[in-house]
């Protein structure tokens, strides 16, 4: 496992190690991927293998233009089209019909894949050298921290990637939204696009339900979880003889008593606590304490998505 400042010489390197069917960890504006050339089948069992990910759950596939959408997916239907046109590139997967040559261990078997176009141009770069679509799930173990940095990515995954591309932070810090597209268009992940900004743009869209059939990737009901058992409390309640040995994860304010504290955005901003969320759950998870409490955040906005990402750390 090399871990390279993501020059354009390790971006070449890198294209030639996914051609030769090796794993490569890059960042994107959302968390870091592991990725496989998307047509490679061996490859791709790779990426299950070193992140100990069950095959029933899907995988993302990043594209860099609309050539590469073409030969992974048919045609959007209109309110996909839509969606590209306001959000790529950027954190929105899109669930859409397979074409036949995309590997069925890539989709679960699903006649549907998960693509999106990722905004990071280090991503991009890769896309463009390797010419051709990557599969990439978050670069972590599976079930756990998704990773923000390349530190997390060495310290989960060691020698099971070839390369991990060193770009700094992600600067979102929270996976995408997923939308598919049945009857109605409906939202299978929150994420770093607000449903409320999805709608603005092709009007209602239904969200998914607990324990709904999984077709797109972070639907499992356990998920997103640090080591370290979390649970999802109002701090105050807390007694003080139970945050002793403990952590807590809050949104905007300071609570006494604990071991150690993170406060995500204390001025409220919901993009700010984003993009220091799960660094900031990576840092209390890094503590060895008993526990990490963790505060609700507002059902609004990015709020959604850590709240969705809190509750299925929570649920062991």
């Amino acid at each position: 496992m090399t871990v390279v400042t993501a020059t354009p010489q390790a971006l070449q390197r890198a294209a030639e190690l996914l051609r030769e069917g090796a794993l490569v960890a890059f960042p994107t504006e959302t968390v870091y991927g592991l990725g496989a050339s998307a047509f490679d089948a061996t490859a791709v069992a790779r990426i299950f293998e070193v992140k100990r990910r069950p095959f029933l759950d899907p995988l993302i596939v990043h594209v860099l233009d609309p050539d590469m959408l073409a030969a992974v997916a048919g045609k959007p239907p209109a309110a996909a089209q839509a969606l590209i046109e306001r959000f790529w590139p950027g954190p929105l997967t899109l669930v859409l019909p397979k074409r036949p040559a995309v590997p069925s261990i890539v989709t679960a078997g699903l006649a549907t894949v998960a693509v999106r176009m990722p905004q990071h141009p280090v991503a991009r770069a890769l896309l463009g050298a390797l010419g051709a679509a990557i599969a990439a799930p978050s670069a972590n173990t599976f079930g756990r921290l998704s990773p923000t940095r390349a530190s997390h990515v060495a310290s989960m995954l060691g020698e099971g990637v070839a390369m991990i591309l060193d770009a700094g932070s992600a600067t979102l810090g929270i996976e995408s939204s997923i939308v598919a597209f049945e009857k109605v268009p409906t939202l299978l992940r929150p994420g770093a696009i607000a449903i409320e900004e999805i709608e603005a743009v092709i009007g209602p869209v239904r969200r998914i339900g607990e324990g709904a059939s999984i077709r797109a990737p972070g639907q499992l009901a356990h998920h997103y979880a640090p080591a370290t058992p979390l649970r999802l409390i109002e701090p105050s309640i807390v007694p003080f003889p139970e945050r002793r040995r403990a952590a807590v994860l809050a949104f905007q304010e300071e609570f006494a008593g604990y071991a150690a504290t993170r406060v995500l955005a204390a001025d409220g901003d919901l993009r700010a606590a984003a993009a220091a969320f799960f660094d900031a759950l990576h840092e209390l998870d890094a503590l060895g304490l008993e526990r990490i409490d963790a505060q609700p955040l507002p059902e609004r906005g990015l709020g959604v998505a850590m709240t969705d990402r809190l509750r299925r750390a929570a649920a062991r």
